[in-house]
Order: C-alpha cells, then structure tokens, then sequence
C-alpha cells in the first residue's frame, strides 16, 4: 500500500511512476477522497470543540438559575453530539474507501526496471549452462517413456478434474528428492530458516501480502472463510503482521517447503498439457525481512540462491529483469529465473524474485525499531521461488532424457536416491 502523505508531498513524481505500470491521473481520485475525508474529520473536530464549550456553558447556567438558556444549551449539545457522530461516521467511510483505493493500485517501480508493456520487453541479465545437444527429438516431460508409468493425469482428472497429476513410484520419489534437496541447500548453505506453515489462511494475512482485495478470483476460499495459500510467501511474510521488531533481528530470512493452490484464474487455455500449470503443486518459497536499506541487495543475495540451485542441478538458465508491464502487482523489481526445457525448445520461468519494499509492509503494519532510537519504521519484504518444485522435475526429466526413454539423473540428488542415478525407461530407479 503507498504512504498518503508521500503522494500528498509529491503528486507528480507519484503519477509518473504509476505511469510506468499503465495507471493514469492515479493521483487525482486519491487526493480528492482524501481531502474529502480531511475535510470531515476537521468538520467533527470543529463541532466537538463546539459541544465541548456547550457542555461546559449547560452548567453555568443552572447554576445562575437561567432555565431558558439551560434548555437552549441542553438542544445544541445534543445537536452537536448527533452532528459529530454523524461526521465521524462519514470520515470513516472516507477513510475506508481512501484504504480500499490505495490497496487496489499496483507498486511503484524502482527506477532501473525496465519499461515496456508485456514479457516481450523483459531484459536479459546473464545465462548460465548450455542447452543440451540431443541426437533425437527430444520429448515433453509427460512424453519419456520412464516418466509415463509414474506420472498420471488420467486418475487426477478423475479425482480432482483438470490441471492435477498424480505422481507415484520413482517420479514421486525424485519429486521428494528435489525439495528435499533445495530446503537442505538453502538452510546449510545460504542461512536460511527452515520454517512450517499452515496453508490456511484468513482475510487479513492475503491482505497484507497483496492477494486481497484485487486478486481473490486467483485464489480459493474454504466454505468457512479461509484461504489455501497461493504460495508460502503469504505466511512466512505475514510472520512480522502487526509487529514491531529490533532492527537487530534484521534480515529475517525464512525458507518453507509447502503446498501451494492456485485457480489460474487468468490462464485459461495455457500450457494445459503436462504438469507445467497445475492447480496444486509444492514450492520452496525463500522471504527475506530486511532493513530499508538492504533490501536491493538482499534481492541480489536471493537471486543468486535460486540461481545455485539450478547451477547445482546442472540445469541451463536464464535469468531476465521485468518490466513496468510484465512484473506482478506487489513488487518494485523482480528477477525471473528462466530454466531451459528441451521438450519446449524454449526457457520457462522456475523462479521469480521481487523486493516490495514497504508496501507490504504497510499493509501489514509491519515496522522496526531503529538500533539508535527514534521512530519505528516500515520493514522492507522481499520473496522468490527457490525453487518450484514440479518445474524442476520438468526441467531434470526433460535436460536428462536419453534416446532409449530412461532419464540421466544429476549428481546432487543421487543421496537422495540411495545411489541411484538413472530412471530407467521402464520407471525403475537403478
């Protein structure tokens, strides 16, 4: 959420950044809302101070007997008292539409995102790996003939309807093997908090990270008001909601292995094939807490985990800088880490990593309190898949698929695995 005072300050530097994120005039019904609301809230302040001196004049004149300036008094402190209420009633409104406004608009971006309208304008930063050289055609991940037996879509849409898979036998088993692999790297290597959350959350927590109120359709809602996660950023974020912290115990940084739920709300008709675009599906999701001042770093620093757990998989990547127009609602810069897919042709994105900067943080009156005394301030909240845990089960299929339909496994998950470092074009693990 933006700070009022700011685009108060400053409406013109406000409107040029909401500019890049395709939002015209967005200063204009936010101020005008906002001196409305002033306007009543100075108008009660006005009339209560107008009770008050009433109120005080009631009593001195029972006391010098006078009955009809008693009465007269009596009627206009009642009148103010209504008339107070009433404002303040309408301030409140305001204010609450003022809040609901704010929450509905878009981040601001920092200044070296790039502009541009959709992906097609995103900017490449660096590769790593080279895509490998196949002698035959190489095969979608749901295509490799040791995949077909622990990989079903037919007994899913049964279950649960489109966009489910069922995983069993040695597919589920690399499955596990790849969170297993990215929780343990991410705590022993990059100092990360392993940290389990429940999936269920209320209102407020999607509030505070940004799903709510713009992007329910997004999401789904339990019968009795909660909601299943979209990704753990909206819990391990939501860990600091309504607090205030040392600034000693910044940079909180917290990894979680959790199921995630989606409903694609927007994605009609898009990579319906495979388990690239599922309903449920498992990520290890990395937040970072930081100090305002840290926080361009820190994205770096998350970066660079994501990008190592690719690296350590052997898995050729990409790694791309949003623009104004393809970067999501909450984020002042994101990283998107593309991992190659042979079975595609083409890089797809495994992670993305953004700084927010404040403005979760506002929504979830998250604050520190500086070392050296003085006013708590705002935290500075940061997220990124590290990594999504059904796409690198895509992208080690496909980058290790052999001639014969077995799969080459990387070394880094052979512990994992007892040893075994092919699954075989049969779906058996050796």
């Amino acid at each position: 959420m933006h700070d009022i005072r700011a685009i108060r300050e400053n409406p013109a530097a406000f409107d040029a950044a909401m500019a890049r994120r395709g939002v015209q005039n967005a200063s204009g019904p936010v101020l005008a809302l906002d001196e409305a609301r002033r306007a009543r809230i100075l108008a009660a302040e006005t009339a209560q101070a107008d009770q008050n001196r009433a109120s005080k004049e009631v009593g001195a004149a029972k006391a010098r007997g006078d009955e009809a300036e008693f009465a007269r008094l009596r009627v206009l402190v009642g009148e103010k008292k209504a008339e107070v209420a009433a404002m303040q009633a309408e301030a409140k409104d305001l204010d609450a539409q003022l809040t609901e406004m704010l929450m509905g608009m878009p981040n601001l971006p920092q200044e070296d995102v790039p502009d541009g309208a959709d992906e097609a304008d995103n900017v490449e930063l660096r590769r790593w790996g080279t895509p490998p050289v196949l002698d035959f055609e190489a095969r979608e991940h749901y295509e490799i003939a040791g995949v077909k037996p622990g990989m079903d879509f037919e007994s899913a849409a049964k279950l649960s309807g489109s966009r489910f898979v069922v995983l069993s036998g040695s597919v589920a088993r690399i499955h596990r093997a790849l969170a297993q692999f990215m929780i343990d790297t991410h705590v022993e290597e990059n100092g990360l908090t392993e940290t389990w959350t429940p999936v269920l959350v209320r209102d407020e927590m999607m509030r505070g990270t940004g799903q709510l109120p713009k992007f329910g359709e997004d999401s789904y809602r339990t019968t009795n008001g909660w909601w299943l996660v979209p990704t753990a950023e909206v819990t391990l974020t939501n860990l600091v909601h309504g607090e205030t912290v040392d600034e000693t115990s910044l940079p909180r940084r917290m990894v979680a292995h959790t199921q995630c739920f989606r409903s694609e709300a927007g994605s009609a008709g898009r990579d319906t094939a495979g388990m690239l675009r599922q309903h449920q599906f498992e990520k290890v999701e990395m937040v970072s807490i930081t100090h305002p001042d840290a926080s361009r770093d820190e994205l770096d620093r998350m970066t660079g985990c994501a990008e190592g757990i690719l690296e350590r998989l052997g898995l050729p990547y990409r790694t791309v800088a949003l623009c104004t127009g393809d970067m999501g609602f909450g984020a002042r810069r994101t990283h998107d880490i593309e991992v190659w897919l042979p079975g595609q042709n083409m890089y797809r994105e495994i992670s993305s990593v953004s700084v927010c900067g404040d403005f979760q943080a506002r929504r979830m009156t998250a604050r520190f309190k500086p070392a050296g005394g003085g006013k708590p301030e705002f935290v500075h909240t940061l997220n990124g898949s590290g990594l999504a845990v059904g796409r690198a089960l895509i992208a080690v299929l496909e980058n290790g698929q052999q001639t014969d339909g077995s799969v080459r496994l990387p070394e880094v998950l052979h512990p994992y695995l007892r040893g075994r470092s092919v699954l075989g074009a049969d779906g058996v693990l050796s």
